[in-house]
C-alpha cells in the first residue's frame, strides 16, 4: 500500500502556504527566518515525492542543494540578527532600520 503523491503535494503546498503567511504576517526577524524555513521545507517536500515518483536521483541533489544554503542562511542569517539585536536592541521588522545611526 503506497501513499499517493497527490497527499505529498499536498502537505507540501500546506507547508509553503504556511511559509509564506507567517512570512507576509509577522514582524518579528526570528519568525520571519522560520516562515522561510517552512517554505523551503515544502519545497524540498515536494523534489523528494516527484523523485519517488519518477524513480530518478534529480530530487534528491536538488534538495540537498537547498539544505546547504539553508544551513548556510541560517548560520549567517543569525549572526546577523545577533549583531543588529545588539546594536538597535529589537528585532522588529518595522524598528529596525540599518541606514540610520
Amino acid at each position: 500500500m503506497t501513499v499517493p503523491i497527490s497527499w505529498y503535494l499536498l502537505l507540501s503546498a500546506f507547508l509553503f502556504a504556511c511559509g509564506v503567511t507567517g512570512f507576509l504576517t509577522k514582524r518579528n526577524v526570528i519568525t520571519l527566518f522560520m516562515s522561510i524555513e517552512l517554505m523551503l521545507n515544502g519545497v524540498n517536500l515536494s523534489f523528494i515525492a516527484f523523485a519517488t515518483r519518477l524513480q530518478t536521483l534529480d530530487g534528491h541533489i536538488f534538495v540537498f542543494f537547498v539544505m546547504v544554503v539553508a544551513a548556510a542562511e541560517a548560520a549567517v542569517g543569525l549572526a546577523i540578527i545577533i549583531a543588529v539585536y545588539r546594536t538597535r536592541e529589537t528585532l522588529n521588522v518595522d524598528r529596525v532600520n540599518l541606514l540610520k545611526l
